[in-house]
């Protein structure tokens, strides 16, 4: 049987990574970004020369796809066949190869029993846009994660800056505004609330408020059990 699975889902620059990653920390459980495993298929596939529209070659690549996760303080490290891919899977190509290849139906069946494997080692803390709704129905709580779309590609673009990476906030914008009605569009899995979702807007919330918030819906979760 699974264990305990938190659930934060929400669009990209809504704070799900930080958020999530400060909760695993506070609570001592595992950190699963579903997100860096698809951007990792898109990145093997980039190397290997697959397209990203190709469904059944992508889930065979998912068959071997050799993925770790590593906390470091504040950096949360994905090790791809034993290298060091964090900073890698974050380029803006790479996060348009994710949003093609996470909305194929073969790749998110292929990737779906190895993500809730996570959960059967020990309790996590599950970050993406389908977790509460596809990967983990049972999780508890669940939380939907929102921002407004300029302060999220405000949020992407500083992040992108940190990592050395030139590109305009106009630019930034334009790609996320794409990629939100990709993934809310697709027929596999789209980006959504779960209906008992809790949702909470980080627009005007600083990390720490966001957190604190969270770890008291998880508190009033388990005091309801």
């Amino acid at each position: 049987m699974p264990h305990r699975v938190i659930a934060i889902d929400g669009p990209a620059g809504s704070g799900k990574s930080t958020v999530a990653r400060r909760i695993a920390q506070a609570l001592g459980l595992t950190l699963l970004d579903t997100g860096a495993i698809y951007r990792s298929l898109a990145l093997r596939a980039r190397e290997q020369g697959v397209d990203w529209g190709d469904g059944p070659a992508l889930a065979r690549l998912c068959a071997s796809l050799d993925l770790r996760f590593r906390l470091e303080g504040e950096k949360d490290r994905v090790l791809l066949d034993g290298r060091d891919v964090s900073d890698a899977i974050r380029t803006p190509e790479i996060s348009r190869g994710a949003s093609q290849v996470s909305a194929l139906p073969e790749v998110r069946t292929a990737l779906l029993g190895r993500q809730r494997r996570f959960a059967e080692e020990g309790s996590v803390v599950a970050e993406g846009r389908d977790i509460g709704t596809v990967v983990f129905p049972s999780a508890r709580p669940k939380i939907f994660l929102s921002a407004s779309p300029e302060v999220r590609a405000g949020r992407r673009h500083a992040e992108l800056a940190s990592a050395g990476q030139r590109v305009s906030l106009e630019e930034v914008l334009r790609e996320q505004v794409s990629r939100d009605a990709a993934d809310a569009g697709r027929s596999a899995a789209p980006l959504r609330a779960a209906a008992d979702a809790i949702t909470v807007d980080t627009s005007g919330l600083e990390i720490d408020e966001v957190v604190a918030r969270i770890l008291a819906l998880v508190a009033a979760a388990d005091a309801g059990r």
